[in-house]
């Protein structure tokens, strides 16, 4: 997958320009999806659970694992980023100070990944992870796709 490629979105993901898919056992992650929604308040953000069908069809067609997931995806009007690239650009459309956390989008890609990756690695390790996705609130269940 190359960041930024343009693609083709699921026909359940149609109408949504912003789609963050997560790793929904991982507590990391789900933490994470809280803090967006909390800093999203214009709602611009949507998300998916990697784990979910239409996210499971959308990797494989991709080529991309559909069982052990080290990265979220970002898909911002049909073109899609992993890792660092995906997290900078989220952060980028939050309210608050996180705007300012895109200026690490000026050191190079390989470095920003490297320190992603270790963290992807030992999220387990540091928050846990539960047996089942995490379930929206009544009030978020229109934000997940």
């Amino acid at each position: 997958m190359n960041q930024g490629q343009a693609i083709h979105l699921p026909s359940e993901w149609m109408g949504h320009q912003r789609i963050i898919l997560f790793d929904g056992t991982c507590r990391w992650c789900t933490t994470w999806i809280q803090l967006v929604i909390r800093h999203d308040p214009s709602g611009r953000f949507t998300f998916s659970s990697l784990q979910s069908p239409p996210a499971q069809r959308f990797l494989a067609t991709l080529g991309l694992p559909t069982q052990n997931f080290e990265t979220f995806l970002l898909i911002d009007r049909n073109r899609i980023f992993a890792k660092s690239t995906a997290a900078l650009r989220v952060m980028r459309g939050l309210s608050g100070l996180f705007p300012l956390l895109y200026l690490f989008i000026l050191i190079p890609r390989p470095l920003r990944d490297a320190l992603y990756d270790y963290v992807a690695r030992h999220r387990y390790q540091w928050m846990g992870k539960t047996d089942t996705c995490q379930v929206p609130t009544p009030l978020e269940r229109d934000r997940f796709v």
